[in-house]
């Protein structure tokens, strides 16, 4: 029986489960929503102070200072502290900005034609040209110019409302060609109270040719008219991460895409993560310009970074980001408007959760929304009711031939209620109709256990039940001397009338 009822409970468990729908959670592919709140946009510049030491005439001290640019591009935050990695080439240049600087100031001064350029020049004049000469870098006893360069690295984030001023930063480590990682670390004011929010890196690149990316970045500095760019591309041949950098190619020949991305670093691009489709982490970084562009690998990344003493790291806004993104991708709107706001709580101005809870509330309990769906409407695998009337009814079936089956089997012979004696039920039926009345008498005090006497009334079928209840045949069978009822083996009192057995 307890099979039976095993095998019923299974039946009904499996109709459950078959006609419950089954809910599917997988990570959204292909997304850079997991990396553009990281990204930001770099800029570098060389404040150059200079005086010229003019004694042609009157000595005279011709004090200036210059900004010059030294090179634009696209950042990436790896921790929350503010750890930013970019190229070498954006925050270093291998042009001699004091040579720009004596350019610059002699021809102001002197009123000569020279151009505000790296190059070092010559005038007509032979005194002019001699000075000229001695400005010109190295500083030495005889030098007519005194000469200071910094280097001024500020970033701006992707926040709303844009950050006119930016924050500024510190080169850690650049890298020993152009296009290496360097590193850079912010030194002013941090825009959330628990940082900044990071991009996720991958291990490795793919190494399979043709896999579908996405590069993002800024081709300005963010603001309400300057969104992020993003564009599709595909690795080409080779591995990940040498100093060439590994190519991109288009599988179907459509469109070139070294031209194409090359276009995008002259714009600002240049240092712009590359996100991998499986996961929409980073595997690597945007290299090259003009008619080619190129990538170089997440280890490269990994590895400047160790230098540097940086350890990339994710943080409490990515989690909360990242879970409401979950949730957003997969259309649980309602779920993920309340993960959006506490992002904003976290990083007030991020862009991206901004504009994803804006459109969370929109559909929020619509149509495409798959809580609402799910709450209203019926989940589009569900089975009619009469599975569950005919899973229950087994249920109860069995249960109730398993209870009746088990009292069956426990129940014993002296627990029926037995019949007395032929015999003995046709004395008692002539005792009942001979009778009066009247109550009947005490029993006599000498009565014993198998004989009945009554003082007012003995009849003769005493001694036939005598004889039936002493009987040879019958050795182990007592009756009750008051009602003939048939009595148990160790009973002491009648069941039927209570009269005790022995008295």
């Amino acid at each position: 029986m307890a099979r039976l009822t095993a095998l019923a409970g299974g039946v009904a468990a499996t109709l459950v489960l078959l006609a419950l729908p089954a809910a599917a959670h997988e990570h959204p592919s292909g997304i850079t929503d997991l990396v553009t709140p990281a990204v930001v946009r770099v800029e570098a510049s060389s404040h150059v102070e200079i005086t010229l030491l003019d004694h042609i005439g009157e000595l005279m001290h011709v004090e200036r200072s210059y900004d010059v640019p030294l090179g634009v591009g696209t950042g990436i935050v790896v921790n929350p502290e503010g750890a930013i990695v970019t190229l070498t080439r954006v925050v270093k240049t291998d042009k001699d900005v004091a040579v720009y600087a004596a350019n610059k100031i002699f021809a102001e001064h002197h009123k000569v034609n020279i151009p505000a350029d790296f190059e070092r020049h010559k005038v007509k004049d032979d005194l002019l040209e001699h000075h000229l000469k001695e400005c010109y870098p190295p500083k030495t006893n005889v030098s007519t110019c005194i000469i200071n360069v910094t280097t001024n690295v500020t970033i701006f984030p992707n926040v709303s409302p844009a950050d006119p001023k930016g924050i500024k930063a510190d080169i850690v480590k650049t890298g020993p060609l152009p296009d290496s990682p360097a590193v850079l670390i912010p030194t002013g004011r941090a825009v959330g109270s628990v940082g900044m929010p990071t991009a996720p890196l991958a291990d490795k690149v793919p190494d399979q040719q043709g896999s579908p990316t996405n590069v993002a970045g800024f081709t300005d500095r963010p603001g309400a008219n300057v969104k992020e760019t993003v564009e599709i591309a595909h690795l080409g041949k080779g591995g990940g991460g040498q100093d060439a950098g590994r190519s991109f190619a288009d599988p179907e020949k459509k469109v070139d895409e070294p031209v194409k991305l090359g276009a995008l670093v002259d714009r600002g691009l240049l240092g712009a993560p590359v996100i991998g489709d499986k996961d929409g982490h980073v595997i690597g970084m945007l290299i090259g310009g003009g008619k080619e562009a190129r990538m170089i690998g997440v280890r490269e990344i990994l590895a400047a970074l160790a230098k540097a003493g940086v350890a990339p790291r994710r943080g409490a806004i990515d989690a909360a980001f990242e879970a409401a993104l979950t949730r957003y991708h997969t259309k649980y709107y309602t779920e993920a408007a309340p993960g959006f706001q506490r992002v904003l709580e976290l990083y007030p101005g991020n862009v991206v959760a901004a504009t994803l809870l804006q459109t969370s509330l929109q559909k929020r309990g619509g149509p495409e929304d798959a809580g609402s769906k799910q709450a209203v409407a019926p989940a589009p695998r569900t089975m009619p009711l009469w599975p569950f009337i005919v899973a229950a009814g087994v249920l109860f079936v069995a249960a109730g031939a398993g209870a009746y089956l088990l009292w069956r089997r426990r129940r014993t012979p002296d627990d029926q209620p037995d019949q007395p004696p032929p015999l003995v039920a046709a004395a008692a039926a002539a005792a009942g109709s001979s009778a009066p009345t009247s109550p009947p008498a005490p029993l006599d005090e000498g009565a014993n256990q198998t004989v009945v006497v009554r003082r007012s009334q003995p009849f003769q079928v005493i001694p036939q039940q005598q004889q039936v209840l002493t009987a040879q045949d019958q050795p182990s069978v007592k009756y009750c001397t008051a009602c003939g009822m048939r009595l148990g083996a160790a009973h002491r009192f009648c069941g039927y009338c209570g009269h005790p057995i022995e008295t």
